[in-house]
This record gives C-alpha cells, structure tokens and sequence, in this order.
C-alpha cells in the first residue's frame, strides 16, 4: 500500500512562478508523487475567492481531473461568519473532505473561526490549522504560548477533529518552548524536554490529530528519535503523514525517516500502517 499525503498544495494547470515559489500543477506532480510512494493526495485550499493558486474551485477541478490520485479539503475567506454552515454544507456536498488549511490571521477566539469550529463539529468536518504566533506577524490562526485557546476549542468541540500544523504548533512539543514570536515561529532543535504542551494536549483531549508535514511537523519527531518513535506509538490513531510540498523539486525527510525506522523494527508495523495511509482511509474516508 502506498502513502497518503494529507497536505499538497498544487495548480490545476502548470503557471509560472509566483514570487520565488515554484509551482507545480496536478498532472505534472504524479510522475514525483509515484517516485515518493504516495498513491493519493490531500489538497489543501487557500479559500474561496480567486487566488493565484489553490482555491475551493480549483482543488474541486483537479480532484475530478484526476479522482484516483487527489483529494480536496475546503478552506474559507473571513468574512460573514452568519452563513459558514450553508457554505461549508455546499463544499463538502461537492466533495470537500474537510477543511484546511486553515490560516485566517485571527485569535482561536474570533468569531469566524468560531462559527468554522461550530459548523465543522456539526458536519463532521476535520479542520487542519495552520498556526501563527502573532496577529500580522505571519498567515494562520493565532494562539498564546502554551496553546491555551486550542485547548478553549478542543473543550468547546469535542467531537471536533482538530488537526495541529505548523512551527507555531509544533514547537509546543518540547517543555522548553520559547515565548519570543520568532522563535515561536521556528522548528524547534535538540532533545524534547517534558512538559510540552502539544504532549500535554494529546493526552487530554481524543479529539487533537496531528499533521506531520513540512519541517515542522517531521522535525517535531525526528529531532528526538527515541521521544519521537514513542510520540508515534502512543498517539498512532491520530497522526497523519503529509508532506506540505507545492512542486516537483520538493521532498521533505520524513517518509524515508520512517521507512527506515519500520524496516529497522524501531517503529511497528501497524503504526507505520496506521500513520502513513490506515488513518487518512479511516477518518477522511479515503
């Protein structure tokens, strides 16, 4: 069975760069995916409008250019909160998954996010964030040092699948996170210190999930392989592998990191099953 990754971000067609950021389209991303032993991805959508790439509409075309290889999450603009339920009911009727990324720039406690957490909760919706330190510092929704309006929303919503991305998330693994808004924003190094509030989190509350993607997500567990592996173990029914990559060139660590590990027998075979696509089948319906 191949890998099913919860997080790509593509084009419909092939467009040149944006930025300094390479772009890659759906069609043109299979030949790397099949080279990385992934059989299906999730994509994630940059909103409702027309953006330069990775909106609802576009992500929607992709999946039914090619059905068996993509599938689409929807994500939202900030803007009337009052119809987010008529609005997130008519994307997944098209086929949306769930919702992500997430990145409105605003505290958990705002209240379109709250109505996106009240709406995804009553639609079953799993909502993948991308969190930021700071209002206007960075894209994603905004939390404090040490989580404490996650866990607000994980209280809230309990039968809400919330799953955690990004630096601003992620660093909370180890006891020693730092407050500063930079460094909030990096990827965290050397060995975790208990106490991590992310740990914390996942002990406490069945309905946090985990987006492993990027450096953030992968470095959180290989930064610390004998923590990480048991981070995996204890927590294997809610940990999604995903990758974050947007073209071609990009190949982040973490699958072959855990290739080796189950070949190894460091890591069980059915956590590496669970982890890498039983999951995505189980809770996305892949």
């Amino acid at each position: 069975m191949k890998k099913i990754d919860m997080h790509l971000h593509l084009t419909l067609r092939q467009i040149p760069k944006i930025g300094k950021m390479n772009l890659t389209s759906g069609k043109n991303m299979l030949p790397h995916l099949e080279e990385l032993g992934i059989g299906k991805g999730v994509l994630m959508s940059s909103g409702e409008k027309k953006v330069p790439f990775g909106n609802n509409k576009g992500n929607k075309a992709i999946c039914e250019k090619f059905p068996e290889n993509y599938a689409w999450m929807c994500s939202f603009d900030a803007v009337n909160p009052e119809t987010v339920y008529e609005r997130m009911s008519l994307y997944k009727s098209q086929g949306a998954i769930g919702i992500g990324e997430l990145t409105i720039n605003k505290p958990l406690t705002d209240p379109m996010l709250q109505a996106i957490f009240a709406a995804a909760e009553k639609l079953d919706m799993p909502v993948t964030i991308h969190m930021s330190p700071e209002v206007g510092y960075s894209y994603g929704v905004v939390d404090e040092p040490g989580l404490p309006m996650l866990e607000s929303v994980l209280q809230k919503y309990p039968k809400l699948k919330v799953l955690g991305h990004s630096q601003t998330f992620w660093i909370e693994m180890s006891g020693d996170a730092p407050t500063e808004k930079e460094k909030r924003n990096s990827w965290g190094e050397g060995p975790i210190v208990p106490g991590g509030r992310v740990p914390e989190l996942f002990a406490k509350y069945p309905n946090l999930y985990g987006d492993l993607s990027a450096n953030s997500g992968g470095n959180a567990i290989m930064r610390d392989p004998k923590f990480g592996l048991k981070f995996l173990e204890d927590y294997a029914d809610r940990l999604f592998f995903a990758t974050d990559m947007v073209n071609k060139d990009m190949v982040f660590p973490l699958g072959a990191w855990l290739d080796k590990q189950v070949e190894s027998g460091a890591l069980s075979r059915e956590t590496y099953e669970k982890i890498c696509w039983k999951n995505a089948q189980r809770v996305f319906g892949l």
